[in-house]
């Protein structure tokens, strides 16, 4: 998968795209990343990407010349998406990552800063994303965010496969608790079942542990869960092993 991503802060994806899994996939070209400043497409001798907003207010205001010259000097793979990260966009989760990761060959993500950008380069864009409910100085961090999560979902960025499919939010509900060794750390033991050697024991107990920690943490999710279990006539305890002993 290509990316291509606009920002007037290139060195912050340094050290994300040369270290970990990330680093590995671009290395064996599962994906490729392409970094570009939009001052770099400026036509004034003092590369101004930014401009005082009209009508007044307070900041500055990315100026949509540079930007549009930015994502028009790309290539157009068939299936391309192009993403501004904003706060008022949607809200990124695993199922927006899984649809990126899935429908998509090339996605251009662009990187407001200052105030944001001027309204007319909503024109270039086929969505927004956002981190959350709340405001960052620019969108480099949210858009590293994407980048991370849709990465780690290309066939052969993870190892294990089934690690994925096992994970929170994959099948609506949080993660189980996981040990490894020591079977007891400062008097804090792994749980017997644990170390029982019964799958099915191990399964019912992992199953019963996602409900109550989604219950104690996220019951909207819960909820959710729930209501879609019912929408498609399942059964929201199914039989064994998974089934909770009440």
């Amino acid at each position: 998968m290509r990316f291509d991503i606009v920002t007037l802060f290139p060195d912050c994806f340094t050290s994300l795209l040369s270290s970990g899994l990330l680093a590995k996939a671009l290395a064996k070209r599962i994906a490729q990343v392409n970094l570009l400043n939009p001052r770099d497409f400026t036509t004034d001798k003092h590369h101004k990407a930014d401009d005082e907003p009209y009508g007044g207010g307070v900041g500055m205001l990315m100026k949509p010349e540079p930007i549009f010259a930015a994502v028009e000097s790309l290539p157009s793979l068939p299936r391309r998406e192009i993403i501004f990260m904003s706060p008022q966009g949607q809200t990124m989760n695993q199922p927006l990552l899984k649809e990126l990761a899935t429908n998509y060959d090339q996605l251009v993500v662009i990187c407001g800063h200052y105030e944001g950008v001027d309204e007319r380069v909503l024109h270039l864009v086929n969505r927004e994303v956002s981190l959350g409910d709340f405001i960052l100085t620019g969108g480099e961090i949210p858009a590293m965010a994407l980048l991370n999560g849709v990465v780690r979902l290309l066939p052969g960025t993870v190892g294990k496969v089934e690690s994925l499919k096992a994970e929170s939010f994959e099948e609506g509900l949080l993660d189980y608790p996981q040990y490894t060794r020591p079977a007891d750390f400062r008097g804090w033991k792994v749980p017997d079942v644990l170390l029982s050697g019964n799958h099915a024991e191990i399964a019912r107990w992992r199953y019963q542990q996602q409900l109550k920690r989604t219950a104690d943490r996220r019951p909207d999710l819960l909820q959710k869960w729930q209501q879609e279990k019912q929408q498609l006539g399942e059964k929201t305890f199914p039989n064994d092993p998974s089934r909770p002993n009440n």
